[in-house]
């Protein structure tokens, strides 16, 4: 019965100790903060937000698929890579990322603030 009430005692004190741990951490964390850019790249809070969400598929590389996509869509008469691009406005940006578009899926609030994305779509505006 000791052996039980001191193994359920360690157990809710790891539980105590990994909540409280975590309570001083921001509630929500900027995309700035958590990359860096690839060596060379100037940097701005929305560049490393476009690269830490959107360059996988939306870079300059080859077979990227958004910029494929685009490519194909535009067929010339528009730039393929998102940042080159002119005619985007913030809320388009919003919009597409909130709800998504063909294969590309919606980011939740819970993945990218609405301060994140706003920092983004004013990148991606190039405003």
């Amino acid at each position: 019965m000791k052996q039980a009430f001191a193994a359920l005692a360690l157990v809710a004190g790891i539980i105590l100790v990994g909540a409280t741990s975590r309570a001083d951490e921001p509630a929500t964390r900027s995309a700035w903060t958590a990359f860096s850019l690839p060596p060379g790249q100037t940097s701005s809070p929305g560049r490393v937000i476009f690269w830490n969400y959107c360059g996988a598929c939306h870079s300059d590389g080859d077979g990227m698929p958004g910029t494929a996509a685009l490519a194909a869509k535009y067929a010339g008469s528009k730039p393929a890579l998102l940042e080159a691009r002119s005619d985007l406005t913030p809320e388009f940006v919003t919009f597409i990322v909130r709800n998504g578009i063909s294969v590309m899926p919606r980011y939740r609030k819970t993945e990218l603030s609405d301060a994140d994305l706003a920092v983004l779509a004013a990148y991606l505006a190039h405003r």
